[in-house]
């Protein structure tokens, strides 16, 4: 009787002291990493730090190790990210520029316990470099669209034929001059209703440039009403420059161009108007337009006129589309000095940009096969390749 009284303790003791040993296992912190040391990354935009340490001797039963970081301010340290056991070095980045932090490191256990967490002895500052190497891809692009455009401008000027698509709207400017001078009708041009500043009035004033060297050779006469000063004096200058151009100063007419009021709808009131009394063969609208863009087509319309307009602003197209002749959409619009006048330079720009074009588009279907790739498979190696890609490029 008392051997197995003894006995049962016995047992009792030792799975007493088992299961604290067992406990004692699973709730054993890891041992923490070492020698972490943190230094400004070089040759970036000031928002980078590089993280080094020595691994855990637990590095094999570890989840990884956690990173985390505040300034020198804070009280609290903050996760930035979780990274798997093996790693030596990690770098943090969405830094402020010329604030000062601390890091800290600590190994975590499967069961999610950490160790006692390592930190950076001193602050650290990331710097602003003068060059980015991060962006070493927007230089490369940079020289490849620079380079392509003077590619093509000395092609040009050599005298290769670049060919370019045609557009039927500026086609038809010969057509439309021709015919208000048989009428013995004026030519209207607005240049939109913006002042010099708007990108789309200074392509519109291009455009008038070319349409001005038709009107002279035709011995036609032009109407160019402006709703800014400037754009004013920026059209007579171009108008007189291409009768020059054309051999016949002496019909060019200052007072062809006018100024009328910035006042949108004061403006719209006189074309209405003017349209009406003197009623052109010919209006060409090209610029920045906005809810005037039917009226003034309708208006014309209703007297007979060809119409040939031209404008950048999305929204405005279908009214251009629905009342005129003939529509310059989008980019068409911005081609139309270089696709009119030939001349070497702008014809050369334009084929470069249609490089830049072709190599945005390539990335564009890259880019989305790459992530469709990268969801189908599943594949690290095409995920690394794609968070590359909006990591460093599209950021």
């Amino acid at each position: 009787m008392a051997r197995s009284r003894t006995l049962q303790r016995g047992i009792a003791a030792f799975s007493c002291m088992g299961f604290l040993l067992l406990a004692s296992t699973a709730y054993a912190q890891p041992a923490a990493p070492s020698g972490l040391t943190a230094i400004d990354h070089p040759w970036d935009n000031g928002t980078r730090v590089d993280l080094t340490w020595s691994l855990s001797s637990d590095d094999r039963a570890l989840q990884g190790y956690v990173v985390r970081k505040k300034t020198a301010q804070d009280n609290a340290f903050a996760r930035v990210d979780m990274v798997p056991p093996g790693t030596r070095a990690f770098t943090v980045d969405d830094l402020n520029p010329e604030t000062s932090y601390l890091f800290e490191v600590a190994a975590v256990a499967r069961d999610n316990s950490e160790s006692a967490p390592l930190i950076t002895t001193m602050a650290v500052t990331p710097a602003v470099e003068w060059f980015d190497g991060t962006r070493v891809w927007f230089l490369g692009t940079l020289l490849l669209f620079c380079g392509a455009v003077l590619v093509f401008i000395a092609l040009a000027r050599k005298g290769v034929p670049l060919k370019v698509r045609k557009i039927s709207g500026l086609v038809a400017v010969d057509e439309a001059v021709g015919r208000a001078t048989e009428m013995g009708r004026p030519c209207l041009f607005v240049a939109g209703v913006q002042d010099l500043n708007e990108i789309q009035t200074i392509a519109g004033l291009s455009v008038l440039s070319e349409v001005a060297k038709t009107v002279a050779r035709y011995d036609a006469k032009i109407e160019v009403p402006t709703s800014f000063p400037l754009v004013m004096t920026a059209a007579r200058e171009t108008l007189q420059a291409a009768f020059l151009e054309a051999a016949r100063p002496e019909a060019y007419n200052p007072d062809a161009v006018s100024y009328v009021t910035s006042d949108q709808w004061g403006f719209v009131a006189y074309l209405q108007g003017m349209i009406s009394r003197e009623k052109p063969a010919a209006c060409f609208y090209m610029g920045s337009f906005f809810a005037e863009s039917l009226v003034l087509a309708e208006a014309g319309q209703l007297v007979g006129a060809i119409q040939i307009a031209g404008t950048a602003r999305p929204e405005q197209l279908p009214f251009f589309v629905a009342a005129c002749d003939y529509t310059l959409i989008g980019e068409e619009f911005f081609a139309a000095s270089a696709y009119l006048s030939g001349e070497p330079d702008q014809l050369g720009s334009l084929k470069g940009q249609d490089v830049g074009k072709i190599i945005v588009g390539g990335g564009i279907i890259a880019g989305v096969l790459l992530a469709t790739l990268a969801s189908i498979t599943g594949s690290p190696l095409v995920q690394s390749a794609v968070n590359y890609f909006t990591q460093t490029v599209l950021n």
